[in-house]
């Protein structure tokens, strides 16, 4: 599947409509994020199911303010609308299809029972 370039007009319908999305947030003239670029590529040919997405912070400054984007590249993962993973830096082919394994794997329930315990939503007893 090729990537789909992420705007802030197009950016709540895509996470909402699908259930497993990458985001690359980078930059022209970012060195990391074209080194980066290739690896990205290639991992969205490798798993056509995911949506994989780029947001690019100097046209898309108010999409990148709001996640609070303060390094690039920084690659973001959202499954069923939750933001599971987020963190600055080029990762490595390897490491990349490993960090895809992971957030396929993870209980998504037991992600959002997770959250509403920290947030003071759950129906669990606070920690003493």
């Amino acid at each position: 599947m090729a990537t789909v370039e992420l705007t802030k007009e197009n950016f709540d319908q895509t996470v909402s409509e699908n259930p497993f999305v990458l985001i690359d947030f980078w930059a022209g003239w970012c060195r990391p994020c074209l080194q980066f670029a290739p690896v990205f590529e290639k991992a969205s040919e490798a798993h056509p199911d995911l949506v994989f997405a780029k947001v690019d912070t100097e046209a898309q400054q108010e999409l990148a303010g709001a996640f609070q984007i303060t390094s690039i590249p920084t690659l973001m993962i959202v499954r069923d609308r939750v933001a599971i993973f987020a963190q600055p830096g080029a990762l490595p082919e390897a490491a990349l299809t490993d960090l895809i394994g992971q957030a396929r794997a993870l209980d998504m329930d037991e992600v959002r029972a997770k959250i509403a315990a920290e947030s003071g939503t759950g129906s669990g007893t606070p920690e003493a």
